[in-house]
């Protein structure tokens, strides 16, 4: 077998509260945190982005809620939040009109769901966003909690994926 990657490793061997802050940057749902804290040491990577995505599917109408609590709206990302700017990147050279129409569509979103429109945005276009975001709207707040479970996944898995695989800083 394999040995675990050094980024593994440090995270497998980092103190309760280090690691603890670490996966809450990744996913602001306390009961996600705990389970993945709870499954350490990991053997791969791939085990982790299991227990990752196990735990979302798992997260009741609560820790849903406080995950998506976790994410700015799309093209407005928290001032020193280097992650989200990251992520939304897409956004950051739309014109006036596109970010007028996301900021209208977060709001109608934001007022039919009781919360913010969660996309995976990374590599996605501010116009790829908007339209995402029109055609979600029609959803049913069912089907929505669906859509939003899913893309929570992908963004735990991507955020994962920098935790133990990326730039340790």
């Amino acid at each position: 077998m394999t040995p675990p990657s050094p980024g593994l490793t440090r995270f497998n061997t980092l103190p309760e509260p280090a690691a603890h802050a670490a996966l809450t940057e990744v996913c602001a749902a306390p009961a996600w945190v705990r389970r993945l804290l709870a499954s350490r040491p990991y053997p791969t990577a791939e085990a982790l982005y299991a227990a990752g995505e196990t735990a979302v599917h798992e997260l009741d109408d609560a820790g849903l809620d406080a995950a998506l609590a976790g994410h700015p709206p799309i093209g407005r990302p928290r001032p020193g939040d280097p992650v989200s700017s990251r992520e939304q990147c897409g956004m950051s050279g739309a014109d006036t009109e596109l970010k007028a129409q996301m900021l209208e569509l977060n709001l109608a979103y934001q007022e039919k769901f009781g919360h913010v429109f969660l996309i995976c945005a990374t590599g996605l276009t501010g116009g790829q966003l908007r339209d995402a975001a029109r055609e979600r709207i029609g959803n049913t707040p069912e089907r929505e909690r669906e859509i939003v479970r899913g893309e929570l996944g992908k963004i735990n898995r991507i955020r994962l994926a920098r935790l133990v695989e990326g730039d340790p800083a």
